[in-house]
């Protein structure tokens, strides 16, 4: 085996080869073959040989990777550059007074007392290429439209706010205030893009990173689905999303490339600053990044630019007439690039120039300091405006601009590229003397050396400032900007939820059934009906939606363009152009970027949608919590819907499709407000209030989790007494028990109310318990609420002392309380400590698997009989029964069987 050293460095589509060279000599003699073809043949003849071989090695079955990237160039020549329309001198003097004020508000965060920080390089690197959109592209929403989206990278952050400062959107006791949100309130300027924290000012989280990317290429879709639908004019909003090539390592920043391409987004372009750099290290020290990320973007569909290099290496480039410069970018990786970034002239010359008499040549006119400032195309304003023209006039295709810089640029030595620089958060005396120079700021020396580093403002009447805002009058006013137009919307009235509120009769039907048909009901509403969006990753029919697909039609911006394979069937899959329903392939991040993007339309485009995602329980929370997190930082709005809920309930599943715990994990999101019900009405109560918090006057920042089961149950007709209150705030009375000795409640919650019922039942016959059942509808809003009262008494002991609901509905009544559900014990027992007396949860702890439903719940000791024996123990430890029961109801029900119990209800799918 050849050691390290015998491998040779060849880079092919960004990624360097594994392979070791046995025959040093045969491969030059290849080589040497290749040179004479194209010297005496020409290029074609070597491209056609080229092929063959190709083609041959694929015969034989030798792996070849296809070329799917060119050289490492400026994919505009220079010749192909459209008229820059700017004055890159005031420009310049701009971006100067930009950087600097990023970089003194980090540094200042850092001050001594305060020490919170921020990151610099990021934005220093990328400084350039905002620029150029802020000044030329990204158009405002003062037109009352939507605007551009632009996905901010977020640890660019502190670039924004410097130029919001220079605007006076920002003060500078803003800018002092950043990372000091509530210290500092209302003044305090939040990390990174956060809406919920900066509601007038940011649009989108982009921080985790990776998830930028992916809501990106959905809000593009988006756009073209309201205009397509007729709800939205968004022609002239185009999405931008500025992103690391060290974010791209993410999963979700290539996951859905393909269907951007599929779907023409036009309308999209993600521009990734390639300082070669992630936090700690090179992306790819060994291969090349650029390279690599236009082969994969090539291959999903998408048109690549690349932003190489700047103007000064132009002349150097028409001087190539053999290549060789340019095998020498393809062939440097991009490790050797950052050490030449911290180098010098001198360094440079010997190394890149240095092995060859043609390189030589080329820059033995050329000074050191001219070598060392052969610069990054991302830093040239010029080069970058050719880049975003060029992808706005691309029809068909998204486009990604991959643009080169360097981390740290004009931070000083002890910053530009190097490794080191993302944990840096503080200039020296000495780095901002230099910092103050390179820039050309009129700063004295004494205004650095003591105390804290100063802001810089030209002043408000000078060419610059009135320069950037005449560019911003010019493109629709300033960004980032959020604003919310929408109307609150006419909610329907009561004929919407009549048939849920009639039960089921002597149908049986799963509670996922009882809430599509409310909303089949709400999407036939003349005044709100077409701003219902369903969301299903490939899972309509499983959810029984398959009725919606003649009528509502699923999305799909080419149309049905072949015959459905189930044509004839009166549900026929059907596509349209103009169809309201998202199907977005097996990929729940997907579908969750879209409910973001539907939730959010509201605010990006001043017309709300009511988006209804419905998943696989155990794929909600659990699989894409995250994007949960930054819906609820996007201050998006709708209904999410955890089908096929429960540990015991989606049998034949098993361990990973088992959901018993997405409750207690939407517990933990601040903006969730989530239930779990049992009956159609009690859905019709919550879907209705959810519209009205959501959509109507005083609308709320809020979103709706709701989960549901797939086993068929009959569903009562709503009570005439119905505590509807009781419903919303997560417990009611749902039945009293009517005969027994001694008193006791049962709690439960979504499918485990059956159950509750049964054991209210075998209590009162076998056991001489009277035991009340109370739905607890919501656990989470329960202790949501208990909370909120215990932290007013504790700030407010001078005013009356607000109770717990909780504590309010349980007060009277009599004997111990059992808590049941088919989620874990932890998600009951959020509310234990307000419970008044004594109480017990019964849960399924653990993991989930395969088995009928009777077989399941009697493992996790749920079921009726096991609800039996829970509060035959509580009477027990309450001296109101003899413990010698226990055993007998153990005996009597085989509880330590779990194959004598019955196998349950079997089936429903939906």
């Amino acid at each position: 085996m050849a050691s390290g050293s015998d491998r040779n460095p060849i880079i092919i589509g960004g990624l360097p080869s594994q392979v070791p060279d046995f025959d040093p000599e045969e491969t030059q003699e290849w080589l040497d073959s290749l040179d004479a073809a194209v010297d005496e043949r020409g290029r074609e003849r070597a491209r056609y040989l080229m092929l063959r071989l190709i083609e041959r090695a694929r015969e034989k079955r030798v792996a070849v990777p296809e070329m799917r990237s060119t050289d490492y160039v400026n994919t505009i020549a220079t010749k192909d550059e459209p008229f820059f329309p700017g004055n890159e001198e005031i420009e310049r003097k701009v971006l100067n007074a930009t950087r600097w004020n990023a970089a003194v508000m980090v540094s200042r965060a850092q001050r001594p007392g305060i020490g919170v920080g921020g990151h610099i390089a990021t934005f220093a690197s990328s400084a350039s290429l905002y620029d150029v959109g802020f000044n030329h592209f990204f158009r405002g929403k003062d037109d009352g439209k939507g605007g551009d989206q632009i996905f901010f990278q977020g640890h660019a952050s502190p670039g924004v706010y410097a130029r919001a400062y220079l605007l006076d959107r920002l003060t500078e006791t803003q800018l002092d205030a950043f990372r000091q949100e509530k210290s500092k309130f209302p003044n305090g300027l939040s990390s990174y893009p956060h809406p919920r924290l900066m509601p007038d000012f940011w649009e989108f989280p982009t921080v985790s990173m990776g998830l930028g990317p992916l809501g990106a290429i959905y809000q593009a879709r988006m756009n073209r689905y309201m205009e397509a639908r007729g709800i939205a004019d968004t022609s002239d909003s185009h999405v931008w999303a500025y992103l690391g090539d060290g974010e791209m390592d993410e999963p979700e920043s290539l996951g859905q490339l393909s269907l951007a391409a599929r779907e023409g987004l036009d309308n999209l372009t993600f521009v990734v600053n390639c300082n070669l750099q992630r936090l700690d290290g090179p992306v790819r020290g060994n291969g090349k990044i650029m390279q690599e990320l236009e082969s994969q973007f090539r291959g999903a569909g998408w048109n690549v630019i690349k932003l190489v290099w700047d103007r000064s290496w132009d002349p150097l480039l028409a001087q190539d007439r053999d290549g060789v410069l340019v095998n020498k970018l393809n062939t440097t990786p991009d490790g050797q690039f950052q050490t030449y970034a911290t180098e010098t002239g001198a360094y440079i010359r010997e190394h890149f120039f240095g092995d060859d008499h043609r390189l030589r040549a080329m820059v033995e006119n050329m000074t050191d300091h001219q070598i060392q400032h052969l610069g990054r195309g991302g830093h040239d304003h010029k080069k970058i405006y050719a880049a975003y023209a060029a992808a706005k006039a691309h029809k068909g295709q998204p486009t990604v601009i991959l643009a080169q810089t360097v981390k740290g640029w004009t931070l000083g030595p002890n910053f530009e590229g190097r490794n080191a620089t993302h944990q840096m958060k503080k200039l020296t005396v000495e780095d901002l003397k230099g910092f103050r120079d390179r820039l050309h700021l009129p700063i004295p020396d004494k205004d650095l050396e003591d105390g804290l580093p100063p802001y810089y403002h030209p002043g408000r009447n000078s060419e610059e400032i009135q320069y950037m805002h005449d560019r911003r009058k010019g493109l629709g006013g300033y960004v980032p900007t959020r604003v919310v137009r929408a109307k609150p919307l006419p909610l329907p009235d009561e004929k919407a939820y009549a048939g849920a509120k009639k039960g089921s009769g002597q149908q049986k039907i799963a509670t996922t059934m009882a809430f599509v048909r409310v909303l089949k009901d709400l999407m036939r509403d003349k005044e709100i009906g077409k701003r219902f969006v369903p969301i299903a990753p490939d899972e309509y029919r499983t959810f029984g939606m398959d009725a919606f697909f003649p009528s509502a039609k699923i999305y799909n911006p080419l149309g049905q363009i072949y015959e459905s394979v189930d044509r004839e069937l009166l549900l026929a899959y059907k596509e349209s152009p103009t169809g309201q329903m998202l199907h977005d392939g097996i990929s729940e991040a997907g579908c969750t970027a879209s409910l973001i993007a539907a939730g959010s339309a509201y605010a990006t485009h001043g017309e709300p949608l009511i988006p209804i995602y419905v998943f696989y329980s155990m794929f909600g929370f659990q699989r894409t919590g995250d994007q949960f997190w930054q819906m609820a930082d996007q201050l998006a709005r709708g209904f999410v819907l955890g089908a096929t809920a429960g540990r015991t309930t989606l049998t034949g599943e098993g361990l990973q499709h088992a959901d018993g715990h997405s409750q207690l994990l939407a517990s933990t999101n601040p903006a969730c407000v989530a239930y779990d019900p049992a009956y159609g009405y009690e859905i019709a109560h919550i879907v209705k209030d959810g519209l009205r918090r959501m959509y109507g006057e005083n609308s709320e920042d809020i979103f709706y989790y709701l989960t549901v089961y797939n086993e068929p149950i009959q569903h009562p007709a709503e009570p005439a007494d119905v505590d509807a209150e009781g419903i919303l705030k997560g417990l009611y009375r749902f039945k009293q028990g009517e005969k027994g000795e001694h008193a006791a409640q049962i709690l439960a919650s979504g499918v485990a109310v059956p159950w509750a019922l049964e054991a209210q039942q075998i209590l009162a016959d076998e056991w001489n318990v009277k035991a009340d059942v109370w739905s607890a509808t919501s656990w989470n809003e329960l202790r949501r609420d208990a909370v909120e009262a215990e932290e007013h008494n504790l700030l407010h002991p001078e005013e009356e002392q607000r109770v717990p609901y909780v504590t309010q509905k349980l007060a009277d009544a009599e004997g111990p309380k059992v808590a049941v559900s088919d989620w874990m014990r932890a998600v009951p027992d959020q509310i234990a400590r307000w419970v008044p007396g004594t109480y017990q949860s019964l849960g399924a702890d653990g993991f989930g698997f395969a088995d009928t439903r009777g077989a399941a719940r009697r493992f996790f000791h749920i079921d009726a009989q096991s609800i039996v024996l829970g509060v035959l123990t509580e009477l027990a430890k309450e001296g109101k029964v003899d413990r010698s029961l226990l055993k007998q109801a153990i005996d009597r029900y085989q509880l330590l069987d779990v194959a004598a119990a019955e196998a349950g209800e079997a089936g429903g799918d939906a």
